[in-house]
């Protein structure tokens, strides 16, 4: 079992373990640019239940779970030389809207599979909770249909995700192969007042059910902002994301300039640094819990991709930190593999047409439908010269708002109606689409990572 001395994770006879891998994405929390379909995980689960039914959607989710994440799997980041998985669940698989603070126990059936898996090839794992009882942020990765982050405005949430990390702490507390809890996926708290005393509070709800595990804290406003922090807690990482801009679906060449801001290899290294400063101040453990590029299929484009996360593993080398790559497996964005076959067949236009309306947050360029949304951000920008709204300001806002939530909401019956019509063995084959023997490889990154982490 893995403990905090100093700048460093050590095992009990204190050997030093530096934790590099990938977060597995899109399993116990689906997210639409991962497994292709649009809007938030819950309301796309209720549109496709009310295609198939009630047991019918349980066989197919069920069974996409099971295939998403095997042996395979497992055997392919070891032989990569990964030693660790960050794996982000949503809260839902244990407890529901309508019966809260009712544990399912049913939850940790898929989740005691994988840790196992990982753990006999020697992989720790990071229980990360993604989604949180009314959304810990703005955005879909927390499942939230809206852009209101209401976990940090309403105390019974908390006492839901408290109560539901005790339960949690409680089942893993002698697991050895368990690195710790990463208990609030990228944290939006507008006031930044309320995050403080609630890390206060879930830290020794923890702690009382599970003393020995490492905690993973990320910061405030998506693990950027650690000013909250009241206390260096104890046997505590204080967990970083390090996207580069030039990474993202709309970043531009590199080096070069994204929206009129320059990235190179040297403002990488200035940014991590300024990011890092928390943790290099109170002398805790650099690990950085997601980071990584998108890719667009355009091979000059991918070229520069691959050339920053190069650069991102050289600086983490040169200063020992530790990382979590986002993430292993999805539709064809970003994974190390992608799903083909019968998914791709069935959804590939809905896909197709998400990318073409920039209806997806992660992979949208923001330009998609210019003529149609440009005049709107021009009128609101007039209109409304002020407002800059958190967490990213108004641009990032207005397309939320149009294109991330009404126009995915909108197209969410045309992914749920392709379910119609299907035979079991024809839900299985879909789900089935995700094992590893049926994706395609990104064999440009797999090479990379192998040579990062074997060289």
């Amino acid at each position: 079992m893995l403990h905090v001395s100093g700048t460093q994770l050590v095992t009990e006879d204190d050997t030093p373990v530096r934790l590099r891998g990938v977060g597995l994405g899109g399993w116990m929390n689906m997210e639409n640019f991962i497994t292709g379909y649009p809007a938030n995980e819950s309301a796309m689960r209720q549109a496709v239940r009310g295609v198939l039914g009630d047991d019918r959607a349980e066989l197919f989710f069920d069974r996409l779970l099971t295939s998403f994440f095997t042996e395979r799997d497992a055997d392919l980041l070891a032989g990569l030389g990964m030693n660790c998985v960050r794996i982000p669940v949503n809260y839902r698989h244990w407890e529901s809207d309508d019966r809260p603070m009712e544990i399912d126990p049913r939850g940790f059936r898929h989740l005691d599979r994988v840790i196992g898996l990982l753990g006999e090839r020697g992989i720790y794992s990071v229980i990360d909770l993604h989604a949180l009882p009314g959304s810990q942020n703005q955005h879909w990765h927390s499942d939230n249909p809206t852009h209101v982050a209401a976990f940090w405005q309403h105390r019974h949430f908390q006492d839901r995700a408290v109560h539901l990390w005790e339960v949690i702490a409680d089942h893993y507390r002698e697991h050895p192969w368990v690195a710790g809890y990463n208990p609030v996926n990228e944290p939006g708290d507008v006031s930044g007042k309320v995050i403080g005393p609630f890390y206060d509070r879930l830290v020794k709800a923890i702690r009382a059910a599970d003393p020995k595990h490492v905690l993973f804290l990320d910061g405030n406003t998506y693990a950027t902002d650690f000013s909250i922090f009241r206390e260096v807690y104890e046997n505590t990482v204080f967990v970083l994301h390090d996207y580069a801009l030039a990474g993202f679906a709309h970043g531009g060449p590199y080096p070069g300039y994204t929206r009129g801001e320059w990235c190179d290899r040297d403002e990488l290294e200035r940014t991590f640094a300024k990011r890092s400063r928390f943790q290099r101040e109170t002398g805790t453990p650099l690990w950085v819990g997601e980071f990584g590029p998108v890719y667009t299929g355009d091979p000059e484009v991918d070229g520069q991709r691959y050339q920053i996360l190069r650069d991102q593993l050289a600086i983490y080398d040169a200063q020992d930190v530790g990382w979590s790559l986002w993430t292993y497996k999805d539709v064809g964005l970003q994974g190390l593999v992608h799903a083909s076959g019968a998914y791709l067949d069935r959804f590939g236009d809905v896909i197709a047409k998400k990318r073409r309306l920039g209806v997806d947050r992660w992979g949208s360029t923001m330009e998609e439908a210019a003529d149609v949304l440009a005049p709107l951000h021009a009128l609101v920008e007039n209109e409304f010269p002020g407002w800059d709204p958190y967490p990213w300001g108004a641009r990032y806002q207005t397309d939320d708002l149009i294109r991330h939530i009404m126009m995915a909401q909108a197209l969410l019956p045309e992914y749920a109606e392709r379910f119609r019509g299907l035979s079991d063995d024809e839900l299985a084959e879909l789900a089935d689409s995700f094992l590893l023997e049926r994706c395609v490889r990104r064999e440009p990154l797999l090479d990379l990572l192998s040579a990062n982490l074997q060289g």
